[in-house]
């Protein structure tokens, strides 16, 4: 028997996770979308895994580039975690960002705790989702608290 999709949604929402903007880039075509699947696999060679919703724009270009880059949001980019998260203005989300190209051309979103420029070495089908593991390329580390989110709210560190 299932568990009921509104009593796995609150479970998870228990778990406190970091949020994280996934980017992709195919040609001049770039798109991007919050994340909280986000985590590290392996340190030798060092891979991180992404889940992508399936009928998303940021999961087709993944798919096509395979490329993406994680940006571990910062305290205070809660808007921008939202503006992300929205299906509305979906196709405006990078207008005022002054974004720089990673290693793999992905955007890199200013302000961000941590980058993860990656290469899709292995894709899982997962129910509604795509689970892309990455090969780390190249990462950027800054010296800003990272964004936390639980029971439905962004949290800072204490």
């Amino acid at each position: 028997m299932a568990v009921d999709p509104a009593v796995f949604v609150e479970a998870l929402a228990s778990w406190p996770s970091g949020v994280t903007i996934v980017t992709s880039r195919d040609g001049d075509r770039i798109h991007g979308m919050t994340v909280s699947a986000f985590s590290s696999v392996s340190l030798e060679p060092p891979l991180i895994l992404v889940c992508a919703e399936k009928s998303s724009i940021t999961n087709s270009l993944i798919e096509q580039s395979r490329v993406f880059c994680v940006n571990v949001l910062a305290v205070g980019q809660d808007a921008l975690s939202n503006k992300f998260a929205s299906k509305k203005d979906e196709h405006r989300r990078f207008e005022g960002l002054d974004c720089q190209d990673g290693a793999t051309g992905c955007p890199r979103i200013p302000g961000a705790a941590a980058q993860f420029d990656c290469r899709v070495v292995e894709t899982v089908d997962a129910g509604d989702h795509c689970v892309y593991i990455g090969s780390l390329e190249h990462a950027v580390i800054s010296d800003a608290e990272p964004l936390v989110y639980h029971r439905g709210a962004y949290r800072a560190l204490v």
